[in-house]
């Protein structure tokens, strides 16, 4: 085992194109270090339906050059296999480590497989690259990100000429090409032959994002701003300057792009911590919300004071209150969500009579369904402008949150008084997550296989009335690996993240509601029940 592992490795070396890769496992395999070795060799990074995202790192378990030279060879022979001789592939990258590298890469092996690429000018929004692709005329998209992941990863997000990410079969079929890449002496990599896009791709984004706006709409609302140390800010300020709202307050220690991430131990709005240095900024300016981006943002969060604390609103608070304002302005067409978000937006659309579809996690399926006006996803991902990004995108998500309280403002009520009213009309939909992170991937795959064979019948003494198995698939919705229960008043959704070593668990209780006056009783029925079906959900899956 070590002799070959070693041999694997040598092979590896002699083909890395990259001087600083090839240090790093040059020196492994004189120390002939079979435990740091072993890992990245014990298989190769597989290209799914998010593409790839790994750690970077020598070998090819991890992000490098190699790895993306062949992932790049890959999508190139399945587009010729498509019919896309001399199709333009658009490249877009963040600024993480290595990902200007890849982007670069990935520019020529498209040349040198004939075909027409062209890079965005310097680290943008992926939405940006999602807009440029149909703009454009777009065989492909790639774009080179992380998203939010922790410092030491990267990835690789592929894009279809439609405007959205791959789904099956395309995934597979890449995949099957990658495979199918020998040697990268095979691939031919000019050192020139593509283009290097101006700045007229990133002006008809911004000239678009007026358009998720009311004409004449209120624009007073204050705003706190932090791009999470990503590619964020320019392209938000300059978004907010043309909509007329006030400047946003920046988190000036995280406002410029940082691959090290030196404020947060995860880039994510959602993780604990990342926030503190926005709420800081907010007790000292006071606006009326707090607004982030994560990394590449794509995903947009949002903070607002109540009892004189800041808190973040829930992804699904969000995405309920830009569904209710959307209704509100008289917005037609289909809303969507993915299984794993609340129940409360199929009640909106239904009272407005506005047609409503569920698909699986994920918005390479919410961007898919027809005549989509609205999708949403509670890991803080909106698409709000279906027509000019087929995928989530944070930067106009700010903007019409922002637009939703500066009309609120003018009533002098805030975010909170409309998620009072929702409840009232609809039934307080409260939600949940236990997420697990986990060093080994065993222990989730025991949870799933512990749960499928001794499901629970009932969690916080209601009964489960439904248990489905998700890898069967459903009427509407394709096969995935997940579980759904459906309780009295409650539904749990259990499944394996799709990009982080977590195992993710989603709780919603949905708590009839009289009047406003009741609603502080319902809030504490619905958190004491939250509470419960976690502790029992945790126990039944051992983790």
């Amino acid at each position: 085992m070590h002799d070959d592992l070693i041999t694997r490795a040598k092979a590896w070396l002699e083909e890395d194109p990259d001087p600083e890769t090839r240090a790093e496992l040059a020196k492994l395999i004189e120390a002939a270090d079979v435990t740091e070795l072993a890992p990245r060799f014990s298989g190769t990074l597989q290209f799914g339906t998010a593409g790839l995202r790994g750690e970077l790192g020598a070998g090819p378990m991890r992000m490098n050059r190699t790895v993306v030279i062949r992932a790049a060879a890959g999508l190139a022979a399945y587009l010729k296999s498509q019919g896309h001789t001399d199709g333009l592939v658009v490249i877009g990258y963040d600024a993480r480590h290595k990902s200007e590298d890849f982007a670069r890469d990935t520019a020529a092996v498209m040349t040198g497989a004939g075909l027409r690429a062209a890079v965005l000018p310097r680290p943008l929004p992926t939405p940006v690259l999602a807009y440029a692709i149909r703009h454009l005329g777009a065989a492909a998209g790639v774009e080179v990100t992380a998203s939010h992941n922790p410092p030491r990863d990267n990835g690789y997000k592929v894009y279809l000429g439609d405007g959205s990410q791959i789904v099956p079969p395309a995934d597979a079929d890449i995949a099957a090409e990658i495979d199918a890449v020998r040697s990268l002496n095979d691939v031919p990599r000019p050192d020139s032959g593509w283009e290097t896009l101006d700045d007229s791709v990133l002006d008809a984004y911004l000239a678009r994002t007026d358009e998720v706006l009311a004409a004449g709409s209120p624009r007073t609302a204050r705003t706190v701003y932090t791009a999470m140390h990503g590619v964020g800010k320019d392209v938000l300020l300059a978004a907010f300057e043309r909509a007329g709202f006030p400047a946003p307050a920046l988190v000036a220690e995280q406002a410029d792009p940082d691959p090290d991430f030196p404020t947060v131990a995860f880039p994510n709005p959602e993780e604990p911590g990342a926030m503190d240095l926005a709420f800081a900024k907010a007790r000292e300016t006071d606006p009326d919300l707090v607004i982030a981006n994560d990394p590449d943002a794509d995903r947009c969060a949002v903070a607002v004071k109540e009892n004189d604390e800041w808190r973040m609103l829930r992804g699904d608070e969000v995405g309920a209150l830009l569904a209710a304002h959307l209704v509100n302005r008289g917005a037609r067409g289909t809303f969507a969500e993915s299984i794993v978000s609340s129940s409360l937006l199929g009640r909106i659309a239904e009272k407005a009579g506005l047609p409503y579809e569920e698909t699986l996690t994920g918005f390479k399926w919410i961007a898919r369904v027809d005549g989509l006006r609205y999708g949403y996803e509670e890991a803080l991902g909106y698409c709000v402008d279906p027509e000019g990004v087929r995928d989530k995108d944070g930067i106009t998500a700010a903007l019409l949150i922002t637009e939703l309280a500066s009309a609120l403002k003018e009533q002098g009520r805030t975010l909170l008084d409309l998620l009072d009213d929702l409840a009232v009309e609809h039934g307080l939909h409260a939600t949940d997550q236990l997420s697990v992170r986990v060093e080994d991937l065993s222990v989730i795959a025991d949870a799933m296989r512990r749960l499928r064979e001794q499901p629970p019948t009932e969690l916080a003494g209601l009964a489960i009335t439904r248990a489905e198995d998700l890898t069967r698939g459903t009427d509407t919705l394709p096969p995935t690996d997940g579980l759904r229960y459906a309780l009295e008043g409650a539904r749990v959704i259990v499944r394996p993240s799709g990009t982080e070593p977590k195992l993710k668990c989603y709780l919603e209780v949905v708590v009839p509601v009289a009047t406003h006056a009741d609603l502080p009783a319902a809030r504490a029925e619905a958190a004491g029940l939250l509470a419960t079906i976690k502790r029992d959900l945790s126990t039944a899956a051992g983790i």
